[in-house]
């Protein structure tokens, strides 16, 4: 059964690389150095917020951009939302010059995330005027429920961030802030109800401590991803892109964050990510919501795949940063191929049974159980190590016992990689790439698409 190398040498190559990776990243993060500061009046603030059907926290959300960074426009994209999303805007733009709504209408609007953010692109174009000195206009992309840190414009125009010249772009953490919400789910029970808080910690812990870590090991490859929340961009660095590719962001792309990043780097900018400042938003405590939503991500990641000729062949993607990137554009396609091997190795059993007897196949495989034990605690551990780092960070009133079953907990969490990147592979498949909002945990909506649509 197991005398195929295929079987034996793929899942532990994966595995090496896994555990290099993690090893970076885990290092990055312990033992990174504190990001300084700056003066946030050295540029022009313009946050750019796309919206569809988001009347139960737009106002909430730019309200408390205007109270916190009151130097700064707001432009709320309205994505021809179905709701009072752009009544609610229009009535604060009235009042307070730095509010934009920008309306989108059908059938030019509802194409994607990224179509949206050229919509802004472009009326920031024209208010701006020819004069402006674009290398001081920084554009933030916020989420409809974000949540931006109070002092995050220091500590962005800090050394770290734009006090650097060469810097094009920047991206901070990003956390979710109803961790500690005891009843996500009020109308289900007890059961649901802690699934349901377990689900956003598992997300919180992923964000803010194990998708840092890789992030600031990116730092060090150059290969710093764009996240769709909490991402910072010189307005010059937008205008080389679109000179290069006709728009920022790409049509129909549905990672339009990450593939934003990938062509500022090929166009020589840098990105930095800073992990002492953060961005919030709502974690998920639907699994369909979620699953659908990891899905979007993963099918976004395969279509990312069509840049890595690109990328291979960039003078500005040193050999670290190719290898970095490559990994993350084939992590979908480590998932599929596992999941054929394990189907695989599931048929082979069978028949080893029907050839051999249950009995003696069996004392087969149980007889590597010293390998499999060794495997299962070399694979487990690091989720487990990541407990006491978000411990320490974010939650330091909980004990270490329960940090290690938040670390256990994140292994089972990190198996969604695999029923997402099935689906989305399939999804890529038939041809379905459309895009559509993931719901807030406010919306009463019951029935219509959640995260992705055809």
């Amino acid at each position: 059964m197991f005398d195929n190398p295929l079987l034996l040498v793929f899942p532990f190559f994966l595995l090496l690389c896994f555990l290099l990776y993690w090893a970076g990243a885990r290092h990055a993060y312990t033992r990174r150095a504190e990001a300084g500061t700056g003066d946030p009046a050295s540029h022009d603030w313009h946050f750019f917020v796309p919206c569809r059907d988001e009347e139960a926290v737009v106002a909430t959300t730019v309200g408390r951009m205007r109270s916190d960074f009151p130097g700064a426009h707001v432009w709320v994209i309205d994505d021809d939302s179905d709701d009072r999303t752009g009544a609610i805007v229009a009535e604060l733009a009235e009042t307070d010059r730095r509010v934009h709504l920008v309306r989108r209408h059908r059938p030019n609007a509802r194409t994607g995330k990224g179509a949206a953010l050229n919509a802004a692109y472009d009326e920031l174009n024209q208010f701006l005027g020819e004069d402006a000195d674009r290398e001081r206009v920084v554009v933030c992309v916020i989420d409809a429920d974000g949540q931006l840190d109070p002092h995050a414009l220091a500590r962005v125009s800090g050394p770290s961030g734009f006090g650097d010249p060469e810097i094009g772009g920047v991206q901070v953490s990003v956390r979710m802030r109803n961790t500690e919400d005891p009843r996500p789910l009020p109308d289900r029970g007890r059961v649901r109800n802690a699934f349901a808080r377990l689900l956003v910690r598992m997300q919180d812990m992923e964000f803010s401590v194990s998708n840092a870590g890789m992030q600031l090991l990116r730092g060090r490859t150059g290969s710093v991803g764009l996240g769709g929340n909490g991402q910072f961009t010189r307005l010059s660095a937008l205008d080389r892109i679109a000179a290069a590719e006709r728009r920022p962001w790409q049509r129909g792309a549905l990672l339009e964050d990450y593939e934003l990043g990938l062509h500022m780097i090929l166009g020589g900018d840098r990105i930095a990510h800073i992990a002492d400042t953060w961005v919030s938003q709502e974690g998920l405590p639907h699994g369909r919501r979620f699953l659908t939503q990891r899905t979007r991500w993963a099918q976004g990641n395969l279509q990312c795949v069509r840049y890595a000729p690109r990328i291979v062949s960039s003078r500005h993607y040193g050999g670290k940063g190719v290898l970095e990137t490559l990994y993350t554009f084939l992590q979908p396609v480590a998932h599929l191929v596992t999941l054929a091997l394990c189907a695989v190795m599931f048929v082979l059993l069978g028949l080893s049974m029907a050839d051999e007897g249950a009995g003696e196949t069996l004392g087969g495989i149980l007889a590597l159980w010293p390998l499999v034990l060794a495997l299962a605690v070399i694979s487990v551990l690091p989720f487990v190590l990541w407990g006491p780092v978000y411990r320490r960070d974010r939650a330091p009133g909980r004990s270490l016992l329960v940090a290690l079953l938040w670390g256990l907990a994140l292994w089972l969490y990190a198996y969604h990689l695999f029923p997402a990147s099935a689906r989305g592979f399939v999804r890529m498949l038939r041809g379905r790439n459309g895009w559509a909002k993931t719901r807030r945990n406010a919306e009463q909506v019951l029935s219509g698409p959640v995260a992705v649509e055809s």
